[in-house]
């Protein structure tokens, strides 16, 4: 991932003497470290572990690091984060007796080294670690583990759903749409019928809120070979290096990358063409897309796969607006340019 402030200067909109961003057809850029650390701040800071369950008494004092980088990119109104960010925590804890009676005061850290969009769906790596190792100590440490690692996910999760939703830059990026005058005047004289034609073009589109994505892949070998690649779960667990399980009927199931995308085959045809229907674990209940990976020939020896993947949510269930950029990113690196790497199939 680019640092921020290190993009291709073609891509972000110079300072204007009005300050606007026409259209936001250029990436809008806005640095979030500093308001990172003050919402996690506000998020965690004197956060209640526990209260006399045990014995124990535990809370966390402050977050005493952000480090990293983390802003928010914005184009075409379209918000895109961006986080690479470790947290630091400062707790402490105090076991008491049956009477109240203070057994050990002990101070601690929890760390989490790596808070990422790329990861947005999935619960960051936390270690948590105490001063006193001595039997109450451990108690507490295994009480702060317990207790409050799921408290903790819990305000990470509302960090990474506030980012999604475009943090301290939303209202300040998405820059009203100016319209020339001279485009008014047309408007306003536009003819109806061209207005009727508009509006019946308009439910032709596809459903808001869904994207398509289509991509072309050549690769050096026969299409029956790479349709037997696409078909069989060793192969797949051998290129993906994660488990999967792929059934080779019409109807049957599938379950790839360890479970995080799943499906059912819509129709197959030995070597020419596999259609799926396909969903990422990470979207909303309910919510399904179509793969279609045809397979074409045009000389011996030489492999057209062309991928049409439709009715990908623009968000996911935790309000990430990366999904459709992920869902390509992956259909490339993970899938395609991996088989190429695996089987020697490049071109």
């Amino acid at each position: 991932m680019a640092k921020y402030g290190e993009g291709d200067k073609r891509w972000i909109v110079e300072d204007r003497a009005d300050g606007a961003n026409v259209h936001n057809w250029h990436w809008a850029e806005t640095d979030c470290l500093d308001w990172s650390r003050n919402l996690l701040s506000n998020l965690l800071s004197g956060l209640t572990v526990t209260d006399g369950e045990g014995d124990l008494f535990i809370k966390i004092k402050k977050v005493d690091k952000v480090d990293g980088e983390a802003y928010l990119n914005v184009r075409k109104g379209k918000i895109i984060p961006g986080y690479e960010i470790s947290v630091t925590l400062s707790w402490e804890g105090e076991a008491k007796d049956s009477d109240g009676n203070s057994l050990l005061k002990a101070e601690g850290l929890v760390e989490i080294p790596y808070i990422s969009d790329e990861n947005a769906d999935e619960d960051p790596e936390l270690k948590v670690s105490i001063k006193d190792e001595g039997p109450l100590g451990r108690r507490l440490k295994e009480a702060m583990l317990a207790k409050g690692k799921p408290l903790i996910f819990d305000k990470v999760r509302v960090y990474v759903q506030t980012m999604a939703k475009g943090g301290p830059a939303k209202d300040e990026l998405e820059v009203k749409k100016i319209v020339p005058k001279a485009q008014s005047t047309v408007a306003a004289t536009k003819p109806k019928e061209l207005v009727v034609e508009k509006k019946a073009a308009a439910k032709k589109e596809a459903k808001k809120g869904f994207k398509t994505i289509t991509l072309s892949e050549k690769f050096s070998c026969r299409a029956r070979d790479m349709y037997e690649i696409l078909m069989d779960e060793n192969r797949w667990k051998g290129f993906t290096l994660s488990n999967a399980r792929i059934s080779k009927e019409v109807g049957g199931e599938f379950s790839i990358f360890d479970g995080s995308v799943t499906g059912t085959n819509l129709e197959l045809q030995d070597g020419k063409l596999i259609v799926l229907n396909w969903r990422f674990a990470n979207w909303d209940d309910g919510i399904h897309s179509t793969v279609k990976l045809a397979l074409d020939e045009p000389e011996p020896g030489v492999t057209v796969v062309k991928l049409a993947h439709t009715d990908i949510p623009e968000e996911d269930r935790y309000g990430n607006a990366t999904v459709v950029e992920n869902t390509e990113r992956g259909w490339r690196d993970l899938i395609f340019n991996r088989i190429r790497a695996v089987f020697g199939f490049g071109i």
